[in-house]
């Protein structure tokens, strides 16, 4: 998780697409959102929007080991810096893998 997130920014997300549609209805809360293929839109706080659009990149190969890989770009509107850290931690908390 960030401290400060810009109006638009880009994301290399070691995913599927098939986890990533998963883990958007828990991601995007309780914002408004539709899906119109690669591209998901919300209403964010006031008159704020965002939009998230990705497309599928080749693997991460490390060693033997291959990583689904996906770019992810994020641009939001009429947003103040709140309002994107607001949105961006739970849809960072929530898309977050974790070890142990």
């Amino acid at each position: 998780m960030q401290s400060y997130y810009p109006q638009a920014f880009e994301r290399d997300m070691a995913c599927t697409e098939a986890e990533w549609l998963a883990w958007l209805p828990a991601a995007m809360g309780d914002h408004a959102w539709r899906q119109d293929g690669n591209v998901v839109s919300a209403q964010l706080e006031g008159d704020g929007h965002v939009r998230i659009e990705w497309k599928i990149l080749p693997p991460r190969t490390i060693a033997l080991m291959r990583l689904p890989r996906m770019g992810v770009t994020f641009e939001f509107t009429d947003t103040d810096e709140s309002a994107r850290y607001s949105f961006m931690r739970r849809f960072d908390l929530t898309t977050q893998r974790g070890g142990g």
